[in-house]
């Protein structure tokens, strides 16, 4: 911490967490835990204090994994396999092979600015490869394992990568894709780097590209890569510190696929760059399989998605289980109330919503860990330091609390919109109410897609529910909900549901189609996709 910022802490109120022996002049923003000091200490220049890079020199896999391998031994990754083994890695492993793989590129002809994609689940050449790209200037491109011939081929088209790193199983997919060399991650790529030496000297510059990051989506339409620098190691660390609430010290674990945005930067590189050892879940999701790791673990701070959640309630199985949480925290789409009922219950541990996107990074937390903030049930929470945001009406001016609007960020001298629609309540706090695409419009009501679902969701015998808003010759709008249930559809049943939801909402607020399926479409990061419910409704429509 610079001196600027201490002459504002009295010797006789040191910050919490901080003995009244402690040279002061050491002291970092991870030794603070409270929303206060959050307020306070929080700058851009506390936070590069975190790092050893500067803003004219840095390197992601300097600053997550080779500062960090200094001989010990100690644990970087605990990777949760479906098969129920486990895969502990250390920072001195990851590092020394993510260097000769460094070396291995550039014996093969790979420069700084080069693209290099993986295809690849948690494991040691996951690692390896976005380390040991990253570390000769090269940049890492992930990509999610489940990617079918085209989805992959609209990336790989658009990224172009020198190299495709994958298993034997897709590379079969992948060499059917013309102009890119395929190399399966496997023994004898490991043997081949061995004789390499073990250390490499980074060299890339803070704003140098690092990481292009695909956000989910359909593969009929391509969604845009988002190109980080090697800064934004540094620019994420407050998404860190306030949105999943990880110092050094937790046992650390994140569900969430590292080939999209949470995974990889709240879930890898943001406690890796803090020194903190994190876990993750390889191959197809268990919920049962998740909770013995987080037991087996003793993890005491995990951020998922909202999906994580709720699959463990579905479960059924988790009062099987010990848990030793102090920190929850999730993203990607609103939390249910049963399910946040069921973490509260199970738990003992408020749920932290952590909102954001993968084009403007996480804006909104709830401070986990900060024993001066109250943590509101739905609430998105609050900005991260430094932050504006704002709801706004229509024309442009600020919506009184209460009042749905559009959710606003101040950026670059200006309001730009997230996509959202929120409204803040009178202490503050943001809640969230759609995308601005899922409001419905009926006889000139307006209806909030997820609070009608998280109504349905209440009733005991719903599982799953997503609402859209189909065309209707009297209202122009109506909502239309799919249900998944295990009790056997029928018209008693949607005559249930429509009751049910007016009697929580009102007269005019509740799905008047209903439909049973047995599965909802998801995105890839586990995201109910109401748009395809949108394109499958129009087709049937139109045919």
């Amino acid at each position: 911490m610079t001196a600027s910022l201490w002459h504002r802490t009295s010797a006789a109120n040191p910050p919490r967490g901080l003995d009244r022996n402690t040279d002061r002049s050491m002291a970092k923003l991870t030794d603070y835990a409270s929303y206060a000091d959050a307020q306070r200490f929080a700058n851009s220049t506390a936070l590069w204090e975190l790092f050893d890079g500067n803003s004219e020199q840095l390197n992601i896999a300097h600053e997550c994994i080779s500062r960090h391998a200094d001989g010990s031994g100690r644990t970087a990754v605990r990777i949760a396999h479906a098969d129920g083994a486990d895969e502990i890695l250390s920072f001195d492993k990851i590092g020394a092979d993510s260097a000769r793989f460094a070396h291995w590129l550039v014996a093969n002809g790979i420069q700084p600015g080069d693209r290099i994609a993986f295809m690849l689940d948690p494991s040691l050449p996951f690692y390896v490869s976005l380390f040991g790209a990253m570390m000769m200037g090269a940049i890492s491109v992930p990509l999610f394992t489940l990617f079918g011939l085209d989805g992959l081929r609209l990336r790989v088209d658009d990224c172009k990568p020198r190299l495709l790193i994958t298993n034997a199983e897709k590379a079969e997919i992948a060499r059917q894709i013309e102009g890119v060399r395929v190399v399966v991650a496997d023994a004898d790529l490991l043997e081949d780097i061995a004789r390499l030496p073990g250390r490499y000297q980074s060299s890339s510059r803070a704003n140098d590209l690092a990481v292009f990051q695909y956000t989910s989506g359909t593969t009929r339409e391509l969604p845009a890569a988002v190109k980080h620098t090697h800064r934004s190691i540094v620019t994420l660390m407050f998404a860190a510190l306030y949105g999943t609430g990880i110092r050094p010290g937790d046992e650390y674990f994140c569900p969430s696929s590292p080939a999209w945005g949470h995974g990889l930067w709240h879930g890898t590189l943001a406690p890796l760059a803090l020194g903190v050892t994190t876990g993750t879940f390889s191959g197809r999701f268990d919920a049962i399989r998740l909770m013995k790791a987080l037991q087996d673990y003793k993890i005491t701070n995990m951020s998922a998605a909202a999906t994580h959640y709720r699959m463990m309630k579905n479960s059924g199985k988790a009062s099987e289980f010990r848990f030793y949480f102090k920190k929850l925290s999730y993203t990607g789409e609103p939390i249910d109330p049963a399910t946040l009922q069921f973490i509260e219950d199970t738990f003992g541990v408020p749920a932290c919503s952590m909102y954001g996107t993968t084009e403007i990074g996480v804006v909104l937390v709830n401070y986990p860990g900060a024993g001066d903030y109250v943590v509101k049930p739905g609430s998105l929470g609050k900005p991260i330091p430094g932050l504006k945001l704002q709801v706004q009406k229509p024309d442009g001016t600020p919506a009184e609390p209460g009042v749905v609007g559009e959710l606003m960020l101040w950026k670059r001298n200006g309001w730009e919109t997230t996509k959202d629609l929120a409204k803040t309540d009178e202490d503050g706090y943001l809640y969230h109410c759609g995308r601005a695409d899922d409001v419905i419009i009926s006889a000139g009501w307006t209806m909030s897609a997820v609070e009608i679902e998280n109504t349905l969701l209440k009733h005991p015998d719903v599982r799953e529910a997503a609402i859209i808003g189909v065309p209707d010759a009297t209202r122009g709008q109506v909502a239309k909900a799919f249900i998944v249930s295990e009790r056997a559809a029928s018209d008693d049943f949607a005559d249930e549901l429509k009751k049910f939801t007016r009697e929580r909402l009102s007269q005019h607020e509740f799905p008047r189609h209903i439909a049973f399926v047995g599965e909802l479409p998801k995105t890839p990061a586990g995201k109910v996709h109401r748009k395809i419910l949108r394109e499958r409704e129009a087709a049937a429509v139109g045919s």
